[in-house]
Parts: C-alpha cells; sequence; structure tokens
C-alpha cells in the first residue's frame, strides 16, 4: 500500500509542477515593479513545511491507514487541476516574485473567481498529500502553520500590490473572493 500511496504522491507533484515548469512565460522583457524580500520570506516558510513534511516521516513499517491514502486521492487532483488552470488563466501576468508589470491585468476568471489565490491552494494541496502520506500529526501541525506564515506573508504583499494598481475594483474582487482558501475569508 505504502508503494500505491508514493506513486500516487510522485504523479501528483509531477502534474502539479508541470504548469510552472514548462508552460509559465518564465522569461518576459517587460517594465515591472518586485518585492523580493516578502516574496522570499514567504517562499522560505512553505519550502520549509515541504521539507518538513517529506522529512519527518512515520515509521517506514507504518500501515498505511485508508483515510490517509483517501486524502492523497482527492488533494493530488485537486493541486493539479488547480495549478494547470491557474497559470492557463494567469498567463503573461505569472510571476514567481510578487510584482507587477507595466500593463499587469487583474485576473479574475477561472480558478481566480473562487479563490484570488489559486497557486497558493494548489500548493497547499500538494502539501496535504505529502501530509497524509508520510507525516506524524504532530510535525504536520508544524509544517501547515510555517506553510500558512509564508503564504500569508505572500498573499499580503500581492494584495498591497494589486490593491495599489487597482484600487476600487480589486477592493471589491477582494470582498467578493477569499485569499486562498475557498469559502474562508
Amino acid at each position: 500500500m505504502i508503494l500505491l500511496g508514493w506513486v500516487v504522491l510522485m504523479l501528483s507533484w509531477f502534474a502539479w509542477a508541470y504548469p510552472f515548469i514548462f508552460r509559465a512565460p518564465h522569461i518576459q522583457k517587460r517594465p515591472s515593479i518586485t518585492a523580493m524580500g516578502p516574496t522570499l520570506a514567504g517562499l522560505s516558510l512553505e519550502c520549509l513545511a515541504i521539507f518538513i513534511a517529506f522529512a519527518c516521516r512515520l515509521p517506514a513499517d507504518s500501515p498505511v491507514e485508508w483515510w490517509r491514502m483517501a486524502g492523497v486521492v482527492v488533494c493530488g487532483p485537486i493541486a493539479g487541476i488547480l495549478s494547470w488552470t491557474a497559470v492557463r488563466h494567469l498567463g503573461r501576468q505569472f510571476r514567481v516574485n510578487a510584482g507587477l508589470y507595466e500593463d499587469h491585468e487583474l485576473v479574475t476568471s477561472g480558478p481566480y473567481a473562487i479563490v484570488r489565490h489559486p497557486i497558493y491552494t494548489s500548493l497547499l494541496a500538494i502539501l496535504a498529500c505529502t501530509l497524509f502520506l508520510f507525516t506524524p500529526w504532530h510535525w504536520a501541525l508544524l509544517s501547515l502553520a510555517l506553510f500558512v506564515a509564508g503564504t500569508e506573508i505572500r498573499v499580503r504583499t500581492e494584495d498591497a500590490l494589486l490593491a495599489s494598481r487597482f484600487g476600487e475594483r480589486f477592493f471589491e474582487y477582494r470582498k467578493r473572493v477569499p485569499a486562498y482558501l475557498p469559502f474562508v475569508r
């Protein structure tokens, strides 16, 4: 059962990462402003959360309970679908670092109609996959806390940039659509 879990998890990670590696526009020669400090701080906390999920493991001989496997099977496809659709809808606005291009557009369609930051939602879903399969609950709680802290830094930075550019239009969007957890304001 653990082998099946590994296979499903690795396929899920591959499906999640593929659009960021091969479909997102990485080199764009357009004028932009960038907020590197908060991006690096948030990204560092998110990476630490992922490291904990993989490194702080259940004993190798632990059986994989049905609910852990169910979590992987549910969260994996959600992560993949969100990453693919978010990259597609974001298009030329895609950036790794928080920032705005000179001709930046406010994207509110597709997964951006459900959450303002579906890429972070997809990252949370793929992290949950890993936590379900490998991680004891006390390490999972620490991992989730670090992830949320890092994501909150990034969300607040990106929201401030979008608010500075789009003003009332962004405030209305923010009122209607939660940040990265559906149904949580």
